[in-house]
């Protein structure tokens, strides 16, 4: 796949402090940046850079490694089916099969909308734009994640009406949590629950449904806000762009 090429002015960074912007143009996240400056690869006409606080100003000319910085990139998102057996990170110190490397989007630096474990699977989101990844996974703008998954154990339904209000699990809020089940097996052990929340936070299903009383074997996202996984097939990715980007950007309004 190739680069789509960014028309952009580079005094979209005007303002902007230098670890955001060597972030957005695509180099690395904030938190590396930071480390790049620190460990003096970056240069400020023709100084070497001493905080990653810097703002930049209209007649900086910033190098990093000895490279001029570049425009920053059209945004860009696309939706992968993450299979069981993959994780979401860069870099995984036990040598396991991350998505970033199962999927090649022909761009360095390349992020997810939150994560799926190593154990669940179905639609996972990718972008280039830090800002717009924080946006879709911001609890404020209200992206509904939904899941099919499959439970082992006795279903008690008060218990699940009442994760509807939210419920504290070990010193965690979590957010109102709507489940439901479609052909409930009468005296079967294991059953499939659509189960609906708005934060995402870690392993937040598993662990809402083992404080129901219910083990967790089978793990499937649906669906993340309108993104559907649909018919898209395993270890495949598919580009959301055109109008249905812009929509989605003029909804969420200024992102950075």
């Amino acid at each position: 796949m190739s680069v789509q090429s960014s028309h952009s002015s580079k005094s979209a960074y005007v303002g902007m402090r230098i670890a955001k912007a060597m972030s957005r143009a695509g180099l690395c996240s904030r938190r590396e940046a930071e480390r790049w400056v620190e460990s003096g690869r970056v240069t400020i006409n023709g100084s070497v850079l001493d905080t990653p606080a810097y703002v930049i100003s209209e007649n900086d000319a910033i190098m990093v490694d000895g490279n001029a910085l570049m425009t920053p990139p059209s945004i860009r998102l696309w939706l992968y089916h993450k299979p069981i057996g993959q994780v979401t990170t860069h870099d995984d110190p036990e040598g396991r099969s991350t998505v970033f490397e199962a999927v090649n989007l022909g761009q360095d630096h390349i992020l997810s909308v939150g994560r799926l474990d190593i154990n669940s699977e179905g639609l996972l989101l990718m972008t280039n734009h830090g800002g717009l990844a924080r946006a879709l996974e911001h609890p404020k703008n209200k992206f509904a994640r939904t899941y099919r998954v499959r439970v082992r154990g006795h279903i008690n339904e008060e218990q699940l009406d009442a994760l509807k209000k939210g419920v504290l699990i070990e010193g965690v809020q979590y957010g109102a949590v709507h489940v439901s089940w479609q052909g409930l097996k009468k005296g079967s052990s294991n059953n499939w629950l659509t189960v609906t929340l708005h934060e995402g936070k870690n392993r937040e299903v598993r662990r809402v449904m083992a404080h129901c009383g219910l083990q967790v074997n089978r793990l499937i996202r649906d669906s993340y806000g309108d993104f559907k996984l649909g018919q898209l097939k395993p270890g495949v990715a598919t580009e959301i762009s055109g109008e249905r980007l812009q929509k989605l950007l003029k909804q969420l309004g200024n992102i950075s």
